[in-house]
């Protein structure tokens, strides 16, 4: 789950904004059955479980994606699992963010990292793609801004 101090920084009470920005939180995954818990989808079952914590239904399609939308202490969210394959995802998150007027900066990308130990996560305010092709597709869609924040969720090399 999202650490509290991450939710209190970055989700500010509308009592100190009457009009909080919203958030678009896109994890990257591939679709089907045959790829349900495996270890690429980790992107995929953190949405889901933030969604079903916030009891966020994800049930319409947006943008070549499951989609749905909630608030988090007052702050609009848009939560969106591409429906692509990873290494397209970029083709569902580059409509997603120009239809939801964001800037990138409140675009939230979670995905798989093996270069982490299994279960770490990690947060970026922004970088490169780290040779992962579902970011650089990401990356390519966003017309070369890599100015967007990930959540890294390691599988490690050897942990499935």
């Amino acid at each position: 789950m999202v650490p509290r101090e991450v939710l209190r920084k970055y989700f500010c009470s509308t009592t100190i904004f009457p009009h909080p920005r919203p958030w678009l939180f896109l994890s990257l995954g591939n679709p089907g059955d045959k790829f349900i818990g495996t270890r690429h989808n980790v992107g995929f079952e953190m949405i889901d479980a933030f969604a079903k914590s916030l009891a966020i239904s994800m049930d319409s399609v947006h943008c070549k994606s499951v989609f749905g939308k909630g608030l988090v202490n007052g702050v609009p969210v848009f939560l969106a699992k591409p429906q692509t394959y990873m290494n397209l995802v970029g083709e569902s998150a580059g409509p997603l963010a120009a239809y939801s007027k964001l800037p990138l900066n409140r675009v939230l990308v979670c995905h798989d990292d093996m270069s982490l130990p299994c279960g770490v996560l990690r947060f970026h305010p922004n970088g490169n793609h780290g040779w992962h092709n579902g970011v650089k597709s990401v990356i390519h869609h966003f017309h070369g801004n890599s100015e967007f924040p990930r959540l890294q969720i390691g599988i490690g090399i050897a942990c499935w």
